[in-house]
C-alpha cells in the first residue's frame, strides 16, 4: 500500500455523528457483554465538558481474551519509578525474567561508571527457582543484600522490587530489608509492587510513591542543605535520551537551581534532599503526582504540572513557573523564551511545510497522548485520535481541552480497535510503542515509536523540539513508504 493511497491531505474532520458511529461499527464484532464493557473505554471527544467521566471510562481491569498492551504494577515501579535512581541497587526479587526484561529498555540517560558507582543499565536479581516458591525467598534475598554490599561498596542503597511470587507466596521482604539496613548502614527499601497488583502499571508508580515516602523522605540523617529562594527539584521526568538534560538547561538560564531530578539521572540525595525545595516542577502527572502531593501536605511545597514539548507549551510553562518567584525570574524567563525564538522559527520553517496539514494518531502512557499535541500543532499536524494505556479520569480531564471537538478518545484500547481505527482514519503518523510498530510499517504507515523516542532524543525543550521535528520529518517523509506493498496486496 503506497503512501498515496493512503495520505489525505485535505483531511475532513469527522463529525460528533461519524465519530461515534465509527465507534459502534468497530464494536460489532464484540459479544454484547464485551461490546457494553468496551463501549465505555470509547468516546467522541467534547472540549466543553469538566469532568471526562461524562464521557469515557478508565483505570479498569483489561477484558480477558483482548489484546491489552498495559504494563503490570512491577513495572510501574521498576521500569519507571526506581530503576533510573542510578546510585542505588534494585533488586529484582523473582524469576530472572522479569528484571532482565525491564532491564535498560526505557534509555534512562545518567552520568557515571556503571558497576561502580551508578547502576541503572545493570540487571540484579535473585533468579527465583522452584525451591525458592517451596522453602520461601528470604534467606536468599538477605544473602543478594550481603554479596551486593561486598561486590558493589559505592552503592547508596538499594531498593527489592518484588515479582508476582513474592506476593503469592507471603515472603516477609520487610524484615529483611529492616535487618539489612541495619548491617550495612545503608536504606534498604522494601517495594510491594508485584505485577498481579492494581489492573495495570499504574498502581505500580502509587506504590513506589508511597515506598519513598515510607523509606526516604524521612530517614534524612540531619545533614545541612544550603537552601537558596529559587531551588525547585523536576519530578516524573526519566531523561529518556537527555530529556531532564535539555529541560533542565532551560530552567537553569532563568536563575532557578533544580537541587533534584525524579528519577532520571536521579540519585537518592537529591530525592532526600527534596522536602527542601520551594517548588516541585512535575512533568509526568500520572507516576508522580502521589508524592507530590504528599510533600505538598507534609512540607508545605507548593507542586505544579508542565510541559516541554514544543515552543508554544514551553513557553507557556516557563511563564507559569516564573510566576511562582520575583520579578527577576519572570525577566529571565522572558530572555530565555526570546533566546531561543530565532531557532525555534528555524526549525519551523524548515519542517512545517513539509508537515503541515499530517494527521497524527497516538497510543502511549504516562504524560505523552496530551503532551505532545502542542508540538505537533506547532509544525502544523493535527491529532486524530488519542488515548492512554493506564490513564484515570483526572488525565482524561486535562486531555479533552488539549483536543478538538469530535476527536476520537479511546482507553486501554485493544490491538483490534487500534486497527480497525487506522483503517478508518488514515493517519499519516502513528505515534505508539514497541508493541504496535511492526504491524503499523507493515500496513505501510509511518510509525514514531514515542516511548523512548525510537531511540533518539531528547524531545523535551527547546534543544528537543528541533530533534521531535526532525525524526517527525524523517519517518512521515521518508521515501520508503513508496516503495512498500504487503504481500497480500501483490498481484
Amino acid at each position: 500500500m503506497s503512501t498515496a493511497s493512503w495520505s489525505h491531505p485535505q483531511f475532513e474532520k469527522m463529525t460528533r455523528e461519524e465519530t461515534q458511529a465509527l465507534i459502534q461499527e468497530v464494536l460489532e464484532v464484540y459479544p454484547e457483554k464485551a461490546r457494553k464493557d468496551r463501549a465505555k473505554h470509547l468516546a467522541v471527544n467534547d472540549p466543553s465538558i469538566e469532568q471526562s467521566k461524562k464521557c469515557i471510562t478508565s483505570n479498569r481491569k483489561s477484558l480477558p481474551g483482548v489484546m491489552t498492551v498495559r504494563g503490570c504494577a512491577y513495572a510501574g515501579s521498576k521500569g519507571v519509578v526506581w530503576g533510573p535512581i542510578k546510585d542505588m541497587i534494585h533488586i529484582s526479587h523473582g524469576p530472572v525474567g522479569c528484571g532482565q526484561y525491564s532491564r535498560a529498555g526505557r534509555r534512562n540517560y545518567y552520568t557515571g561508571t556503571t558497576g561502580v558507582n551508578t547502576f541503572g543499565t545493570m540487571n540484579f536479581t535473585s533468579d527465583f527457582q522452584e525451591k525458592d516458591i517451596v522453602f520461601g525467598g528470604d534467606k536468599k534475598l538477605a544473602k543478594i543484600i550481603d554479596e551486593i554490599e561486598t561486590l558493589f561498596p559505592l552503592n547508596k542503597g538499594i531498593s527489592v522490587q518484588s515479582e508476582c511470587p513474592i506476593g503469592l507466596i507471603g515472603d516477609d521482604i520487610e524484615a529483611v530489608a529492616k535487618k539489612a539496613s541495619k548491617e550495612i548502614g545503608k536504606p534498604v527499601v522494601p517495594v510491594r509492587c508485584e505485577g498481579f497488583r492494581g489492573v495495570s502499571q499504574s498502581l505500580g508508580h502509587h506504590i513506589a510513591n508511597d515506598a519513598i515516602r515510607d523509606w526516604v523522605l524521612d530517614k534524612r540523617d540531619g545533614q545541612s542543605f544550603e537552601s537558596t529562594p529559587y531551588d525547585v527539584a523536576i519530578i516524573g521526568d526519566y531523561n529518556i535520551g537527555g530529556d531532564a538534560w535539555s529541560s533542565r538547561i532551560l530552567l537553569e538560564e532563568m536563575g532557578l537551581r533544580v537541587v533534584a531530578q525524579w528519577s532520571g539521572d536521579g540519585t537518592l540525595a537529591e530525592m532526600e534532599n527534596t522536602p527542601k525545595v520551594k517548588l516541585n516542577l512535575l512533568h509526568c502527572y500520572r507516576s508522580m503526582n502521589y508524592i507530590s502531593r504528599h510533600m505538598e501536605e507534609k512540607y508545605g511545597i507548593p507542586w505544579m504540572e508542565y510541559n516541554f514539548f514544543g515552543p508554544t507549551k514551553i513557553a507557556e510553562s516557563l511563564r507559569k513557573i516564573a510566576a511562582h518567584f520575583d520579578d527577576t525570574i519572570q525577566e529571565n524567563a522572558e530572555r530565555v523564551i526570546a533566546k531561543y525564538q530565532p531557532m525555534m522559527e528555524a526549525v519551523i520553517a524548515k519542517y512545517r511545510p513539509r508537515l503541515e496539514g499530517k494527521k497524527v494518531m497516538l497510543y502511549v502512557g504516562g504524560l505523552r497522548p496530551r503532551h505532545v499535541i502542542g508540538a505537533y500543532e506547532d509544525l502544523g499536524m493535527e491529532v486524530v485520535g488519542t488515548g492512554y494505556e493506564f490513564a484515570h479520569n483526572d488525565d482524561y480531564d486535562r486531555t479533552i481541552k488539549e483536543l478538538g471537538d469530535a476527536t476520537l478518545l479511546y482507553d486501554d484500547v485493544t490491538g483490534y480497535e487500534l486497527e480497525e481505527f487506522v483503517k478508518r482514519l488514515k493517519p499519516d503518523l502513528i505515534g505508539s510503542g514497541i508493541k504496535e510498530k511492526y504491524i503499523f510499517q507493515k500496513m505501510g504507515i509511518p510509525f514514531r515509536q514515542m516511548h523512548s523516542w525510537d531511540y533518539s532524543g531528547p524531545y523535551h525543550g527547546y534543544d528537543g523540539f528541533a530533534i521531535f521535528a526532525r525524526d517527525m520529518d524523517m519517518t512521515l517523509n521518508n521515501p520508503c513508504w513508496n516503495k512498500l506493498t504487503p504481500p497480500w496486496k501483490k498481484t
